[in-house]
This record gives structure tokens, sequence and C-alpha cells, in this order.
């Protein structure tokens, strides 16, 4: 066999591996625990209780920075949170240039439901990222009331249906979990959006395997920052957002401190709690994700090269090898490269499924995974330009370098 052979049968072997060895991350059947009835502050988690005193109070911190574009839609669904314990909504406003705020107070008083507050905290300090100083600040206003034990954080774009608070706080306390989050459905209307967003999510649970997650002895963590149910003991217990304040993928390194803190943790996909914010065309996904890949690689060009490599062998070569093979008439080359490609989509059709997509999208992942390829060497370019984490007019330098 030549050389293109030999890779075409190590990038098949890699998609053995992926499908059977790395926590069934193609599966998309994790979904929020039942975790039964909460228990009371004394009692033992999963007792069967029904008074609605037994509920605890829970805070709802939303930092927001330019949302009125989405704000008409995401907040009336929190206002309207049909949940049995007290609970109150602080968004916060991060020095936005849209009325945000403004606009928030006129939705509360148009729509009535849950308590809300709008505080702004000012601009940041050095160090601190922008939205994690304004969930600082909301996690103090929050500790003005003692008797709080959650914190929901949660976007400004994501819209939750009336019982999704409920739900959450029954999978906390039922289960023992410390912290809980649903990775929010991604909206997914236009072309670029039906290609791109599904696999974006494919991608995170290929890179963080929920199953590995949620398993308590398991070193991988991970959360969805659109939707976080945090204990407030666990939270201070690990010093967050203040250990983390620096983070540009904020999500993943809060987890990771509740996990190194001993607190459980817990992450799958959501029915019920959606993202609203629209991606309409290839720009606006771009940038979303350029912004924070180098970050995910840590700034690292050995893992830059081996992430470029990594994906080149398992997204690209397969294609290449069937279609070179076939033009070769080299029959081991094509049907390595033709076996790895199915594969490959046969792991992606759970995904389309659970988006509601065609499942012709799933051949075509090797085109969306070059697209990434791109992006990711973009983050690492616009970093070294200076134009790194970038992200509705600030750019944050990476931890440790110097101002």
């Amino acid at each position: 066999m030549n050389a293109l052979t030999w890779i075409a049968v190590g990038s098949l072997v890699a998609w053995v591996w992926l499908l059977l060895g790395q926590g069934f991350f193609w599966r998309t059947d994790i979904r929020l625990p039942s975790g039964g009835q909460p228990a009371d502050p004394g009692g033992e988690p999963g007792a069967n209780l029904d008074d609605e005193e037994c509920w605890p109070a829970v805070a709802v911190v939303v930092p927001a920075r330019d949302e009125a574009a989405v704000l008409p839609v995401s907040l009336p669904s929190l206002l309207a949170q049909d949940y049995p314990g007290p609970v109150e909504i602080f968004l916060v406003d991060d020095g936005s240039t849209d009325d945000t705020g403004k606009l928030a107070r006129e939705l509360a008083d148009e729509h009535g439901g849950l308590p809300l507050t709008v505080d702004s905290p000012g601009e940041p300090p050095p160090g601190w990222t922008g939205k994690l100083w304004a969930v600082r600040h909301g996690m103090t206003l929050a500790g003005a009331r003692p008797d709080t034990e959650y914190l929901l954080l949660t976007d400004a774009d994501i819209a939750h249906e009336p019982d999704s608070l409920r739900e959450l706080v029954r999978a906390a306390r039922g289960s023992g979990l410390d912290l809980v989050s649903q990775m929010a459905r991604l909206r997914v209307v236009t072309v670029w959006e039906r290609l791109i967003v599904p696999a974006f999510v494919y991608f995170f649970a290929q890179l963080y395997p929920f199953r590995w997650v949620n398993r308590a002895g398991a070193r991988t963590a991970a959360a969805a920052g659109g939707c976080v149910l945090l204990r407030r003991e666990a939270a201070e217990r690990a010093r967050v957002p203040d250990v983390v304040r620096h983070a540009v993928i904020d999500d993943v390194a809060l987890a990771r401190a509740v996990k190194r803190g001993g607190g459980r943790i817990w992450l799958g996909l959501a029915d019920r709690v959606d993202s609203v914010r629209p991606y309409p065309r290839l720009a606006e996904l771009w940038r979303m994700v350029a912004r924070s890949a180098y970050a995910q690689l840590r700034h690292s060009p050995p893992l830059l090269v081996a992430t470029v490599a990594g994906l080149a062998l398992v997204y690209l070569v397969p294609p290449v090898a069937l279609c070179a093979g076939l033009v070769a008439d080299r029959p081991a080359l094509w049907a390595a490269g033709a076996a790895a490609w199915a594969l490959m989509a046969a792991t992606y059709v759970p995904m389309l499924r659970y988006y509601r997509q065609t499942l012709w999208l799933a051949p075509l992942l090797p085109v969306t995974a070059l697209l990434y390829l791109l992006m990711t060497l973009d983050s690492a370019v616009r970093h070294y330009q200076g134009r790194g984490a970038a992200w509705k007019g600030r750019t944050y330098a990476r931890p440790g370098a110097a101002p």
C-alpha cells in the first residue's frame, strides 16, 4: 500500500475509535435528569415532597451587552417562569449602547411576572472579561438575599419554556448536583445555520463527551454558558467567577472550577431551552467561532498544528481518499476512504435529527469541518494581530500577556 492508502486506513481507525471510545459523544440522549421532587433544606435528595415551601430560592443572573434585538423574545420567557419558590431576576447591563437596560425595564412593566432588577457594574477592571464582570455583579446583587440557594446564569439570547427553572432545580436537588447545564438548542433557519450550527454542537460534544463530563470521577468538565444552574455554596467554594475572571471560554472554565472544588456537574442537550440569536450569514458564524477557537487551544502553536492535522486526517482524508482511489483504481484506497466517510456521516445523523434537519447534510460534514479548520486558523491569525478574542467592541488579551 502507498502512503495515501496508509493515511486513509489511519483515518478509518480513528473513526472506529471515535465511534466506540470517545464517550459515545455522537449520541443525543443525554437529557435533563428527572431527579424526583426536591428535598427540603434538611432532607435527602430525591425526597418525594410536594410542599411549595420546600422549593429553594433562586436568583437569575442575565449578563447583557447590546441585546435589544433579542430581549423582546428572551426576557418575557424568564419573567413568565412558573416556579413555586422565591425567585428574582437580575439583568446586568454590561455597558450597552442600544438601550438594553431601558428596554428590559419596559418589558418588565409590560409583561409583569417575576421581579426584575436592572443594574450596571461599569467597565470591567483589567484582568476581567466583560461578561464575567457582569456575572460577578449579578451574583453580588443576589447575595443581598441570604436564603438564595441557586443561581441561574443564563444569556440574554436564551428563551426558556415556563417550566425550565422548575425542572432545572428539580434535577439539581433531586440528583444532588452542584451545577446543571443545558446546551440550548441554537437557531437553525438559514442555509449557513443549517450547515454550521449542528456541527458546532457535534464538535463540542466530541471534545467534551457529555458522559465523561457527567461522570463523578472523570477529569473532563464543561458547561454550556447559555443555561447554567449553580448551587451558590458550590460557587463560593470554587471562588467563581473570580477564579475564572479572565476566561474567554467562561462556561468550560467555570465547570472545571466547580469540579475541582469537589462539586458534581451535569451537562446535556436541552429540549425546552432555545437560543433566539440569529446568525443569518457566514460572517456572523465565522466571528462566533473564530473569537474563541485559538483560546480553546490555549494559544499554543503546537496544539494548533496538531488540531489542524487532526481535523485533516479525520474529516478531510476520507473524501479525498475515496475520490483518489476511484480515479486511480485503487480498491484499498477508496474502500478505506468510503468506510471512514460512512462512519463519519453515521455519527452525525443523531445530531441532525435532534436539530430536525435533513440527513443529506451528513455527507457534507467534511465541508463543514474544512470551514471550522479555516476559522481556527483565522482565530490564530487574529490573535497574533492583536484582534484575538474580540466581541461586541472589546478585545481580550491572552491571560498572562503584558497589557
